[in-house]
């Protein structure tokens, strides 16, 4: 085993939110143990795979292109989404609201002074379920990072760097956390072990050969390692009765490293686990044809237009149209029977109205290319849409409906879709269309959408007939369940303290924080039951800014590690969390939005 070190904090995870918390307790001046089980071309983890989209409210990008957005509405929106119920809700609401104050407030400020940089052009995401009060954003509130994921890692991986050059931070790589270290009823530290390099390029599975073994320790231990969106095997115990049964094939979102495994340890060591059943998996996703990790899927962000169907070719009924209500068309298509649907549209479509998530499949937003941005107004298919029309299993194409409609079922593997019902729904859509305006609910969102500045330049075709042969030709693109998210977590304060699991709930487990989605993105689960999309990466920034700078502020008062044999000497006593009685009074905590829990035992030492 290699020697014992001791740290001011231990943060287990190097993804966004992990990067974040050391950030933040480096700049107080704290030494920091940055754990990753990958290499270290991992890091920045699932955000730099990402498309970027960050949640904001009210935004001079927003102004510009005549959005009116404020709090309130925003409030309004994530309140009528989220639809907390649960008592376990308690902290979860309190994380909703200083999430919605950070985003309306200081968010974009923030990272710009990092360098952080936005795309002009603001995206409409969960459109939602039709009703003001329900689900959804009442207006397009998701900001596309110039640079996507890598350049949302980017002035984190830039502070990272500098605090490891001043010794402040110290990244221990292809480390893997096995054990919390619990200690007269705190976490003490960790122990894990050390694996063999593996230089496997980002994303890739790497090995899992133990080489040596670890143990470290510090007055405060962060586990940022993410979801369980890898583990399928997790996610089927997990899966909520709601959504029917979980699908047996279907593509993964995440790699196999986001297996929950840290969250599970957590609660191994008496933390607190709440809304575990509350999930997020994508209903549009394709299967990858140059993959990188097992299973490896791409999300369709699409655009209104196409007709979706499900597997036997029965068009889906509203809020079930592209871009609207994931979670509940999840739950009306895990009711069909099958495990996929079908999207039916046009070459013209597909053109203005597909992009696909993931940094890699945004070559010029990622390499920040106006040249190549410019060309998505032009004529044409962006070039990894194109790639995924000439490679993709799950891309078809026909002049006519019979063609089509033999191709789908050919790649089913069952007769399912009747053509003569298919062209009937077809036509009845198609009919709709000659107007500018329409009792076809999804026609009248097209034509909503194209009010919109924004959508009507690089997101929504102009409204045509799907058999119009001058659109075409006609395409059915195959979607399968796509794991990505839970989000449920380790239950927190407003600092990312974990709660205690048991009947000390309610108290803090001292020494233990969390922070990004392993916390359910703040609080054990700040989205509640539905989420508003570009709030995963805010909610990793957010969450792991406070949890590292509520532990810069807790080791104010903390009794030095190395000092606790000398304090057990003089006989004094030491609380429970280790914090000094005048704890209470740090900060009022950032005013009362941010206060200590009144059960945190304090003592003077």
């Amino acid at each position: 085993m290699a020697a014992p070190r001791e740290f001011d904090a231990i943060v287990v995870g190097a993804g966004l939110a992990g990067m974040v918390a050391a950030a933040e307790i480096a700049d107080a001046g704290r030494t920091v143990l940055l754990l990753e089980r990958e290499g270290e071309q991992d890091l920045g983890a699932q955000a730099w795979w990402s498309f970027g989209g960050l949640f904001m409210i009210d935004t001079p990008e927003q102004r510009r292109l005549r959005i009116r957005d404020s709090l309130e509405l925003a409030r309004q929106d994530w309140m009528g989404s989220a639809a907390f119920s649960r008592p376990e809700d308690h902290w979860p609401r309190r994380w909703a609201e200083a999430y919605l104050q950070f985003a309306a407030g200081e968010k974009r400020a923030w990272l710009h002074q990092m360098g952080h940089r936005l795309f002009p052009v603001v995206g409409w995401a969960e459109r939602g379920d039709g009703k003001a009060d329900g689900h959804g954003n009442s207006v397009p509130r998701f900001h596309i990072t110039w640079g996507t994921g890598p350049g949302v890692v980017e002035p984190f991986a830039r502070r990272i760097a500098q605090h490891r050059e001043a010794g402040r931070i110290h990244l221990a790589t292809r480390h893997a956390v096995t054990e919390l270290i619990s200690e007269n009823g705190r976490i003490a530290g960790v122990r894990g072990e050390v694996l063999a390099a593996d230089e496997t390029e980002r994303g890739i599975a790497s090995n899992r050969e133990v080489t040596g073994t670890f143990e470290h320790r510090a007055p405060a231990v962060l586990t940022a390692t993410g979801g369980i969106g890898g583990n399928a095997q997790l996610v089927q115990s997990l899966w909520p009765d709601h959504l029917g049964t979980m699908p047996e094939d279907f593509v993964h979102g995440v790699p196999a490293s986001v297996d929950g495994a840290a969250m599970q340890l957590a609660a191994a060591a008496g933390a607190r686990w709440i809304n575990a059943d509350r999930m997020w998996h994508y209903t549009e996703g394709v299967r990858n044809w140059d993959p990188v990790w097992r299973g490896h899927g791409i999300r369709i962000l699409p655009g209104p237009s196409s007709l979706w169907v499900d597997a036997r070719g029965r068009r889906l009924p509203a809020p079930a149209y592209p871009g609207f209500d994931t979670t509940s068309t999840l739950r009306l298509l895990r009711a069909t029977g099958y495990d996929h649907s079908w999207f039916v549209l046009t070459r013209k479509i597909i053109e203005k109205e597909f992009a696909l998530s993931g940094s890699e499949q945004n070559p010029d937003l990622t390499g920040r290319d106006w040249k190549q941005v410019a060309g998505r107004v032009k004529p044409g298919a962006p070039g990894p849409v194109q790639s995924f029309l000439d490679h993709g299993e799950d891309f078809l194409q026909a002049t006519t409906v019979p063609d089509l409609v033999e191709q789908m079922n050919a790649l089913a593997g069952e007769d399912l879709v009747d053509a003569t019902d298919l062209e009937r729904i077809i036509r009845a859509r198609d009919a709709e269309i000659a107007n500018p305006f329409s009792k076809d609910s999804q026609v009248t969102a097209i034509h909503g959408a194209r009010r919109y500045l924004g959508d009507k330049l690089i997101r929504t075709a102009s409204p045509h007939r799907l058999l119009d042969p001058k659109a075409g030709p006609l395409i059915a693109v195959r979607l399968h369940v796509l794991l990505r998210k839970t989000l449920g977590g380790l239950e927190t304060d407003l600092g990312g303290r974990v709660q205690r699991a048991g009947p000390d709930g309610g108290e803090v487990l001292p020494g233990l924080y969390a922070a990004g989605e392993a916390s359910g993105f703040g609080g054990g689960g700040v989205h509640g039951n539905n989420a508003l999309e570009g709030t995963f990466l805010g909610g990793c920034l957010f969450s792991g800014r406070e949890a590292g700078r509520a532990i810069a502020a807790d080791l104010r008062w903390e009794i030095p590690f190395h000092r606790l044999s000398q304090v057990r000497e003089r006989g004094c006593r030491r609380s429970r969390t280790g914090i000094y009685e005048h704890a209470a009074t740090m900060e009022a905590e950032r005013a009362d939005i941010y206060p200590l829990p009144t059960s945190r035992a304090t003592a003077r030492v």
